[in-house]
């Protein structure tokens, strides 16, 4: 009798992992299950799965958004610190991954280079999720464009403004309207700049870099920035609030958007350094919408990592 062939595991490592039509889905899937998710009907479809949540950098949202996503799925959670885990110290990673992955389901990551994660992947037995690492922060893109959408419509043919350092945030936009077909302002100081070659683009034709933030800002559908210092770069936090100073999201910069533009943040923020008050406590913000979307937007993607398209 011929068995049945188990598909190939599929990873969400970075934004590129997955096709225009499979982000179409999510985005669709990520709708049904908020929707559900807000009139308290049970959606369990991973009844009897368990994740392990590795975390080698501190966290909020997501250890939140994911543990509560799994359980509201049916399923369970095994959360690792770096005391419980440390990557590569106590074992290498080789065997964690061939460790962990035999008792668990699925593996979520939050750690500092790209290179552990991608490393663990390619010895697990089972789907990996980046968390977040140095260079990429795909679930939280996955959850800006999904709030986007809910507010606005389509992503494609708009343009994004990213002001503020060119890090992980800004390498996965990047990625992302590569993919979904829209455009990247970028603003970022000297010294800065986003890395293209990180983020592994086809061709420079989806992004556009300025100078002045006012002018990467002016037309924008959508406004986004993130910390001056972010986690791991904390010995840099003066020389960078000297180099950022004028790259602080403001009125005026959401003045010259357009009118109807959005302002996010994936936070924490800090008002009075990257981002005024009165734009991120503004009409124009919908960073709550965009922090409660991260557990609905990862929830479509762990159902669809662990039972494909439903």
């Amino acid at each position: 009798m011929t068995q049945p062939t188990t598909p190939a595991i599929k990873h969400y490592l970075q934004f590129s992992d997955l096709s225009a039509e499979e982000y179409g889905y999510l985005f669709e899937r990520a709708a049904l299950i908020k929707r559900k998710f807000k009139s308290y009907e049970r959606h369990q479809p991973l009844v009897d799965r368990t994740m392990a949540m590795i975390f080698e950098k501190a966290s909020t949202r997501t250890r939140v958004s994911f543990e509560a996503g799994m359980y509201q799925l049916g399923g369970s959670v095994v959360h690792l610190t770096t005391a419980d885990s440390q990557l590569g110290r106590a074992e290498p990673i080789e065997d964690s991954a061939k460790v962990i992955s035999r008792m668990v389901d699925l593996v979520m990551i939050r750690t500092f280079g790209q290179d552990k994660i991608d490393l663990f992947a390619e010895h697990s037995r089972v789907p990996v999720i980046n968390g977040l690492t140095n260079e990429f922060h795909p679930c939280q893109i996955l959850a800006d464009i999904f709030t986007y959408i809910e507010h606005r419509g389509s992503i494609k043919g708009k343009t994004v403004a990213w002001v503020g350092d060119g890090n992980n945030m800004a390498n996965t936009w990047l990625q992302a309207s590569e993919i979904l077909g829209f455009k990247v302002h970028v603003s970022t100081p000297s010294g800065y700049e986003v890395d293209q070659s990180i983020a592994g683009l086809r061709s420079a034709e989806s992004y556009q870099v300025f100078k002045d933030p006012m002018e990467a800002c002016a037309g924008a559908d959508l406004v986004t920035t993130d910390v001056w210092t972010s986690m791991g770069y904390e010995a840099e936090n003066e020389a960078r609030k000297a180099a950022f100073a004028d790259w602080r999201v403001d009125t005026e910069m959401m003045r010259v958007a357009q009118p109807d533009a959005l302002f996010m943040h994936c936070l924490p923020a800090h008002r009075g350094e990257e981002v005024e008050a009165e734009v991120i406590d503004g009409p124009q913000s919908v960073v709550w919408d965009e922090a409660e979307n991260r557990l609905h937007a990862q929830k479509a993607l762990m159902e669809f990592l662990l039972i494909g398209r439903v």
